[in-house]
């Protein structure tokens, strides 16, 4: 069955004018989502089915023993970039 895209983004504009201004709202972001080519390469990327590593298994555990250690805080931003001799734009 062949479709019409000219009757369907007819469609389409008259259920936009159906719908209250909140949804039109979600329905720009959806539609801006779609046609950002960013958005659509990762939304089509495959899924990373690699298994894990050892190695690499081992590198979360640690990184989340430093977080625990820590208290679940990380390193504020500002000091991260002290000691890059940067700051924080204003």
């Amino acid at each position: 069955m062949a479709h019409d895209s000219g009757t369907e983004k007819q469609q389409a504009h008259e259920l936009i004018e159906r719908l209250a201004p909140s949804q039109v709202s979600a329905i720009v972001g959806l539609l801006q989502a779609m046609l950002d080519p960013v958005a659509r390469a990762i939304a089509d990327a495959p899924l990373d089915d690699e298994p894990v590593t050892e190695e690499e298994r081992l590198a979360v555990a640690r990184s989340e023993a430093w977080f625990e250690d820590r208290g679940g805080k990380g390193i504020p931003m500002e000091e991260v970039l002290a000691d890059f001799g940067l700051t924080t734009p204003l």
